[in-house]
């Protein structure tokens, strides 16, 4: 049977970030995304205008079949929408760790948009409480790591890609200390829903049964080279390629 993943983010209509980029780079890697929507935006490659959380009774109720039907491998959690939402996923998550106590949960803690704007009313950090807690790896950017309480024992990837030089440094932590860290050049673009491929195609890397030192470096190269291989649909930030690597 193909792992499943299951997601909970929002739908980006231009097809680079959201659930658009979390279904292909999952697919990518061989595992099967089950996509949950939980916000629905306006947006294009460079900025979100609107973000519409759904309604936390809809996101419990699209997850209930996914979880009566499926054997769930993996949780990605992206942009929660409110803390309602994010209420609704931790119940969801509880009750399949009720079953299955290690299933991995990744984490992608997006505050805001790269270009600063909100994505759902209210605090982002409020809504992102909940799921904190329950996530087996939380993958913020150096912003992200600035901001966020980071609740007990938690593991970490922070890219480094808001520091300066030509070299990007990511590193695992756990209780604050570095387990390891990996280097990659510099890219000279900037990208839409980079932070979602490396989530996404972490989970799915779990969910086929892979350690978390395993899965964070095949992670970090499907998305290194992704974003080595984008491509433009509009002037601004560039789409990550996410198309299956080679071994």
């Amino acid at each position: 049977m193909t792992p499943c993943v299951l997601v909970f983010a929002g739908l980006d209509p231009g097809g680079g970030a959201g659930l658009a980029a979390d279904i292909l780079a999952i697919a990518a890697q061989g595992a099967h995304a089950l996509p949950v929507a939980t916000a629905l935006t306006c947006q294009d490659n460079n900025r979100v205008f609107e973000a519409h959380p759904v309604d936390a009774g809809l996101v419990a109720r699209q997850a209930a079949p996914l979880v009566a039907a499926f054997d769930i491998r993996a949780v990605k959690l992206g942009i929660p929408g409110n803390a309602a939402n994010a209420a609704a996923i931790a119940a969801i998550i509880r009750d399949l760790r009720a079953r299955q106590p290690a299933l991995p949960v990744v984490l992608d803690p997006v505050l805001a948009s790269g270009h600063g704007d909100a994505l759902g009313p209210g605090s982002a950090m409020a809504a992102l409480s909940d799921l904190l807690t329950l996530a087996t790896i939380v993958l913020p950017n150096l912003p992200e790591r600035a901001a966020l309480d980071m609740p007990g024992t938690r593991q970490m990837l922070v890219t480094g890609g808001h520091a300066p030089g030509d070299t990007v440094i990511n590193r695992w932590l756990q209780d604050g200390q570095a387990l390891r860290e990996w280097r990659w050049p510099r890219l000279p673009d900037t990208y839409h829903g980079s932070g979602c491929t490396l989530a996404a195609a972490l989970a799915a890397r779990l969910a086929l049964g892979e350690s978390m030192a395993i899965a964070l470096g095949h992670a970090q190269a499907y998305t290194h080279a992704t974003l080595a291989q984008s491509f433009a649909v509009a002037p601004g930030q560039r789409i990550p390629r996410r198309l299956p690597q080679p071994h």
